[in-house]
This record gives structure tokens, sequence and C-alpha cells, in this order.
């Protein structure tokens, strides 16, 4: 199979947002009247971000899932992407199973893939990602304000204590290891609730290399500190029987791929509200501060210090 047979029939689908999508030299898009262009790209690499015996559907999900969610915190609209894949070689069932699961997921959000590249070597995965917003509603890290509150979506370290049983770093049991494992695998980017921030959140990002560390990106950005507390934190019931790993991966665990963001408190109750009409928790941990530090309080108000907040690529 050529490479213009593997893209033509794995990866060629309709683009109705495209006036252009794939086949030519490039795609050809149309930006609506009054919206900016939110654009991000996120690579996946086999041993790094991904086991070599992932399953591709789920792959191909996480492969979309992680840059949505990008778009998600900057209160976007998804239009576009491109793919670009590095194979060992033309597996076509993986192929087939890969393309499934992207495009279940694009399909969902309304999203064209418009172009793209692929090549022979190893598994590597990059997505380019576009959006359109209102310049002027625009999700951004850099506006959190002293006394806004910091929320978080969802449940945050399901992901890491999965990680963590892969790894064999801890055991749970087979029906412990299924509600987490859909964290990691099957991450849900909070695209509606991006949307729905907008005008309301005066900073957000999404928590894809730690709580501490991506909340640190919106402190340095906006010039403040934050105290937050971590009995505040949502977690699942089966993090709630991992005493030892916790903390650890509830702070600085990573791939959570939920949005934190902060409002000012008379935003509280309209908060809760959107929380009820998206069916998705959202939770104030806390709040900013005058100062440059995050300090997290446990249970008797000490503060707790971590080795190191989050992932870092290098």
């Amino acid at each position: 199979m050529s490479e213009f047979d593997l893209i033509r029939r794995h990866f060629t689908r309709a683009t109705p947002n495209a006036l252009l999508g794939v086949g030519d030299d490039a795609a050809l898009l149309q930006v609506s009247a009054g919206k900016v262009l939110a654009v991000s790209s996120d690579m996946l690499v086999c041993g790094t971000h991904f086991f070599a015996d992932a399953d591709p559907c789920l792959l191909g999900h996480k492969t979309l899932a992680v840059n949505l969610s990008d778009l998600a915190a900057m209160g976007a609209t998804p239009r576009w992407a491109t793919l670009a894949l590095s194979l060992p070689g033309a597996d076509e069932a993986w192929l087939e199973r890969f393309s499934a699961g992207f495009f279940a997921l694009a399909q969902r959000h309304q999203l064209d893939l418009v172009g793209g590249d692929t090549t022979r070597g190893p598994l590597n995965l990059c997505v380019t990602i576009m959006g359109e917003v209102p310049a002027s509603l625009a999700l951004r890290r850099d506006g959190a304000k002293v006394g806004d509150e910091v929320w978080v979506s969802g449940n945050l370290g399901d992901a890491a204590l999965a990680l963590a049983h892969l790894q064999g770093r801890v055991h749970l049991s087979g029906s412990e290891f299924d509600a987490v494992a859909k964290a990691l695998h099957q991450p849900q980017p909070r695209v509606a609730l991006g949307l729905a921030l907008r005008g309301i959140a005066n900073s957000a990002i999404d928590v894809s290399d730690g709580l501490l560390a991506d909340l640190g990106h919106i402190l340095a950005a906006s010039g403040v500190g934050a105290e937050i507390e971590l009995a505040a934190m949502p977690v699942s019931a089966v993090m709630r029987s991992q005493p030892a790993l916790a903390q650890r991966c509830v702070l600085a665990g990573g791939d959570d791929y939920e949005l934190c963001f902060t409002a000012a408190a008379h935003h509280h109750d309209e908060l809760l509200r959107i929380a009820h009409e998206l069916n998705l928790p959202l939770t104030c941990i806390g709040k900013a501060v005058a100062g440059k530090d995050c300090i997290v309080h446990d249970a008797s108000g000490s503060s707790i210090q971590l080795e190191s907040g989050g992932y870092d690529h290098f």
C-alpha cells in the first residue's frame, strides 16, 4: 500500500467546514466573520506518551483529545485539524482502528481533518488543531486577578493512578483499574465547558502536566500567587482508597485533561449552574492571592512541599 493509498483509505473524509481539504498541496480554510483562529500542536511519541501495545482505537481518540483540550482551554470552537504520522509500517488493521477512534471524536465535535503527512519511522503522532473564537472572549493564561477563585473540572489524578498500575508502582483490582483507566486512555476534552466559560473565567489552562505545574503557568503569566486546599480536590473513590499515592497523583500526576480556571467570586453560583447544565463537576479549590507562589494547604492548614510540580518533557 502506497502513502497515497494509505491516506485515501484511512484518512480522507468529507470536509464540510473547509473550502478544500485532504488531497491537494494545502487546505483552504475560511475563518468566520468576527472570529480569530486559535491554533495548537501536540505530539504523542511511542514510549514517551503511550505504550507500544496501546489499543489503536483508544490511541486515535487520545491523539485528537489532547489537542481538543487545548482549544477548550482557549474557549475556542473546534473547526479543523491536520495529522502527521510517522509509522513503522502500513499495518492496515492498526490504521483502521486508529482512524476509527480519531474520526469518532472528530465527528462528535464537528471537526474536519484537512491535511497532514505520513512517513516511515518510529511511531509518532502529531496533530495541529485549529478553532475559532471571538478575540475579546478568548480564554488566556494571563488574566487571573487577586481574589479570583481557582476552579477545576472533573476529577484529578485518575490517569496518573492508572499509569502507576500499568508501571507496577501500585496494584489495583480489575474493577478499580477499569474505573480509572478511561481517564488515561479516553480523556474527555472539556470543549463545552470552555465555551461556557467565555466572559466568566479570567484565565484558563488545561491540566496536562499536573495541576501545580499548569496552575503555575497561569500564576506566572498573570503575576499572582494562589492558595489551594488539598482537602477540596475532586477525586474518585478509587483515588481515595490509595492515600499513599493520592497527593502526588492529584497535584502533579498529569494527563488529566481537565480545565483549571480562575473567576471572580461573584460568578460562584453561576459556575455551579454551568456544572449542573453540563453534568460536569466543577470544584472551587482555592483562590488567587498577591505574590507569586502557589501554596497548598493540607487539612490541618500546614503547607505541603512537593519535589516536583508536574511532568517536564526535558
